[in-house]
């Protein structure tokens, strides 16, 4: 199940709100984003502007201030070794260093992006070759090439930077042509092929859109660059002596540097600090392209006053809770889940749900899709999407409220409370072979050796079914199949010798045959172990063979809660009848 909830007419217009703030306006917001752009901007005006705010032109030199120091009268920044004013000179290169980070850009963004969206996009032969092409350049010593071509133009920064621009270009051809292989066989573009859209318009409304948050992202860490190779020529002694630029104002500070220590340091600190500044203006931006409306999360003062003013309105207008079941393994009572809503509010997504799950019992939460079921489950395993908000409400275990206290909420997972997720195969990490995942789990919660643990879980894995656990055991996720991997999944999730299960849609990934084995599975370890089991599923077939009770959810609120032979054959609730007649007539229509 998703944690996302669904969206109704007012969620959609939060949502389309926050979409329809620019981009810029999201960096802003960003103090990190905000503070490096807003020094890129300064540097950037005084240096475009230095034909009119400059105190002197970039060679006018001045006997008199031969190596002044800084705050000297008329040289702010002191003056160098011919007395030449440094505050002028780095605003006049500031023109120079922007014209070689242009073109180190656009050469690059041109070649490599336009190659690693062919490559991508059509594959084949020219995938190949121009594979092989970016492997040739990336490994050229990029410095060694430029020293060399000196040698043939002379100080020409346009000729060095658009060298540089190409040896950066591979950057870009892999970095897009990664991209481009993973989109390009999504279902979206197949349904833009379907409908008859050119290659060249796939590519330009889809297949572009999907790179261009890594692409700009990368621009920023290129510019950094493009600012260093720069100032490296020029430190050597390659640039153009009549031209001022911040690599020939460090190289004259440098070679001057015992009769004026301090010159040295404006120019290293203005290329020091731009250049950090592009780093972290990439990194923002990249934090601003991958947010959306629902990652949207509330300051942490907001988000106090919220559950503040939300608890205090249950107080006031909700009805009494009922008491907790004495036999219940896990209690919940008065849960209501929030998220922002785009305008600094939230909106309540789950409403005062009251829940017991029982000692032995497999207690199914069923509803349609965004009815609040995974919200519930996810919100007892603490695991909770960031950017939601708990508003009120308890889920006692042991006598300990999980929702309190997040050491409590610790020391259950793994331990007390298990997860049995929805995708088997996404839920192993494809690193590391399924013994070591599941060694590694059980003896973070279990004080035993690696020898015993591995014992145990073969045993374990030859009881849920699996043949030959020793070779499950020192395979890979992907050499398994989806209902092996489920079963792996729930071998992990009882060998620590948990009271309550928590499945969301266990058996949805499975096919007919295998769903029915899963079931059988947690049906036996039920019985075996006394398990207590919330199953949240929207298959009522599934519902009415394993599960004892079942909640029915509508618009995050329980609406009827029964015995599951009760619910089946006499349902109270309007919406429940809907359900079930619903049920019937996908199984009559599949017949």
């Amino acid at each position: 199940m998703t944690t996302t909830p669904v969206l109704d007419a007012d969620d959609l217009d939060a949502r389309a709100a926050v979409k329809g703030r620019s981009v810029l306006r999201r960096l802003l917001a960003n103090p990190q984003g905000a503070a490096c752009l807003v020094f890129l901007l300064f540097v950037m005006v005084l240096g475009l502007s230095s034909p009119w705010l400059a105190p002197t032109g970039p060679n006018k030199t001045d006997l008199n201030a031969v190596n002044a120091a800084p705050f000297s009268p008329g040289h702010i920044l002191g003056a160098d070794a011919t007395g030449r004013d440094i505050l002028s000179r780095l605003m006049w290169g500031t023109r120079e260093t922007l014209l070689a980070c242009v073109v180190v850009l656009v050469v690059s963004v041109a070649l490599g992006v336009t190659s690693g969206l062919v490559a991508g996009f059509y594959r084949g032969r020219f995938e190949a070759v121009s594979s092989w092409v970016s492997d040739v350049v990336m490994s050229m010593p990029g410095i060694v090439l430029l020293i060399a071509l000196y040698a043939r133009t002379g100080p020409n920064v346009v000729a060095a930077m658009t060298v540089f621009g190409l040896l950066i270009a591979p950057a870009y051809f892999r970095l897009v042509k990664s991209v481009v292989v993973g989109v390009r066989t999504e279902l979206y573009v197949d349904a833009a092929k379907v409908v008859g859209l050119s290659d060249l318009r796939i590519v330009g409304r889809h297949i572009l859109w999907a790179v261009r948050a890594p692409v700009v992202i990368q621009s920023s860490f290129v510019l950094a660059a493009g600012i260093g190779i720069e100032a490296g020529v020029d430190f050597l002694g390659l640039g153009d002596p009549a031209k001022a630029s911040w690599g020939s104002v460090l190289q004259e500070s440098f070679g001057n540097i015992y009769n004026n220590k301090a010159g040295v340091l404006w120019p290293a600190l203005l290329i020091s600090l731009t250049i950090l500044a592009l780093v972290l203006l990439g990194n923002a931006l990249r934090d601003v392209l991958q947010s959306s409306a629902h990652s949207r999360k509330l300051s942490a003062h907001r988000r106090r006053e919220v559950i503040r003013q939300a608890r205090e309105q249950a107080a006031a207008d909700g009805p009494a809770r009922p008491a907790e079941e004495p036999d219940a393994v896990l209690s919940i009572r008065g849960l209501r889940v929030g998220y922002p809503d785009g305008a600094d509010g939230v909106r309540e997504v789950v409403h005062g749900v009251d829940l017991d799950v029982r000692r032995g019992e497999v207690h199914g939460l069923v509803g349609e899709s965004g009815s609040g079921k995974s919200q519930i489950a996810f919100a007892t395993l603490g695991i909770l999407p960031r950017e939601a908000v708990v508003l009120g409400g308890s889920a006692v275990l042991d006598g300990k409220d999980l929702l309190a206290d997040e050491e409590h909420m610790r020391a259950a997972r793994g331990r007390r409370i298990a997860y049995v997720p929805q995708e088997p195969m996404s839920n192993l990490d494809p690193c590391f072979t399924v013994g070591a995942q599941l060694t590694h789990a059980l003896r973070a919660v279990k004080n035993v050796t690696k020898k015993e643990a591995e014992q145990e879980l073969l045993a374990l894995l030859a009881r849920v079914g699996i043949k030959d656990p020793e070779r499950v055991f020192r395979q890979y996720p992907h050499e398994i199949s989806g209902g092996m991997a489920q079963r792996v999944l729930i071998c992990g999730a009882v060998a620590s010798g948990p009271d309550l299960i928590v499945a969301d849609e266990p058996t949805t990934a499975l096919d007919v045959t295998v769903q029915a084995e899963v079931l059988e599975l947690l049906r036996e370890l039920r019985e075996e172990r006394g398990l207590a089991v919330v199953l949240v599923t929207h298959n009522l077939g599934v519902v009415a063979d394993i599960c004892d009770t079942v909640s029915v959810m509508r618009d995050g609120r329980i609406v009827e809660r029964s015995d599951v032979d009760a619910l089946f054959e006499a349902p109270a609730e309007a919406y429940t009848q809907e359900l079930l007649s619903s049920a019937r007539r996908v199984e009559i229509a599949e017949v």
